[in-house]
């Protein structure tokens, strides 16, 4: 499976969601989708991204975007994550890593001299008619969250 490409159609995917629901992508065409990858449930530089986006949900909503966050944790972490945040949005379970691969976000990461395959955090704005609009990757928390709402103003 080759990974997704900017100005193109991302394919369809489904993974497994909190609020006991199952995330299709094809469910959102109409609403812009912001899709972002995070290495870890609760800790320091995961829990402030998700943070800054549930902060500026309203900012998003009014410009017809969804969030949803993704990650290898199970959905009872992601469920306890979600509730202790008060996430507005849904976290994604990919355990067997099927989105990782198709957003090539999995890469060789080194952690006190152990090497590991590990997500590298990442971001996607794809647009209503289900395109790949942009991409952050590498993310740097503090930064981030205005440029990822700049882009989906200017869709």
């Amino acid at each position: 499976m080759s990974s997704v490409q900017i100005d193109q159609a991302v394919p369809n995917f489904q993974l497994p969601s909190t609020s006991d629901t199952i995330f299709n992508l094809s469910d959102y065409k109409g609403k812009n989708v912001v899709v972002y990858f995070y290495p870890k449930d609760s800790t320091p530089g995961c829990t402030l991204e998700g943070q800054n986006f549930r902060d500026n949900i309203t900012e998003f909503e009014s410009h017809d975007t969804v969030i949803v966050g993704i990650s290898r944790d199970s959905i009872r972490k992601h469920e306890n994550f979600k509730a202790k945040q008060e996430f507005p949005f849904e976290l994604l379970s990919d355990e067997e890593e099927s989105a990782c691969a198709l957003f090539d976000v999995l890469h060789l990461k080194k952690n006190y001299g152990r090497e590991y395959m590990g997500i590298v955090r990442s971001t996607f704005l794809i647009d209503k008619e289900g395109v790949l609009r942009q991409e952050w990757r590498k993310v740097k928390v503090k930064e981030h969250l205005a440029e990822v709402l700049e882009a989906v103003k200017a869709l």
